[in-house]
């Protein structure tokens, strides 16, 4: 095969592989969370994704590792109606089966910063634009109120 034929060739298959790893796999856990809290009962499936969470969350590295756990600590106290669950492997809270809000950690996908973020169900409406995620590095008092303030918005 000649070198412009091989280039061609890997150039084709970059292309194809249009997932990376990481996004493979957190689809493959997507798929894997909703079969599993499908067969549940509520308090099941709450004392499954809370396990599940915890896990998620034991094996993240620092300082993914404290974020994660004050804001899982944060969102249960500020709307303990939230069912806590996984989102594509990611610490996540529902209501009616719908996330509302999650935590992506850096390191989920080699990123420069963590991510709190809010999914359509939300109720965070404002106008014709607002804001549905939010990059953390650390947390201050002030952000952990901020943080409180968006939840409690979120579920209306």
């Amino acid at each position: 095969m000649s070198p412009a034929a091989k280039t061609t060739t890997k150039t084709a298959a970059k292309k194809a592989n249009v997932w990376s790893d990481a996004e493979k796999a957190a689809m493959k856990e997507g798929a894997q969370e909703r079969k599993s809290s499908s067969k549940m009962t509520p308090a099941q499936e709450r004392a499954q994704g809370e396990a599940d969470i915890q896990a998620k969350i034991a094996g993240m590295p620092e300082p993914d590792r404290s974020l994660a756990l004050r804001i899982h600590a944060l969102v249960l106290k500020t709307a303990p109606d939230l069912m806590p669950r996984t989102y594509y492997g990611m610490p996540a809270y529902a209501r009616d089966g719908k996330t509302i809000c999650f935590f992506k950690p850096a390191s989920k996908f080699k990123e420069r910063y963590s991510t709190f973020g809010f999914e359509q169900n939300a109720r965070l409406d404002e106008g014709t634009m607002w804001p549905t995620s939010y990059a953390i590095t650390t947390l201050s008092a002030a952000d952990e109120k901020k943080i409180a303030a968006m939840v409690e918005k979120a579920v209306g």
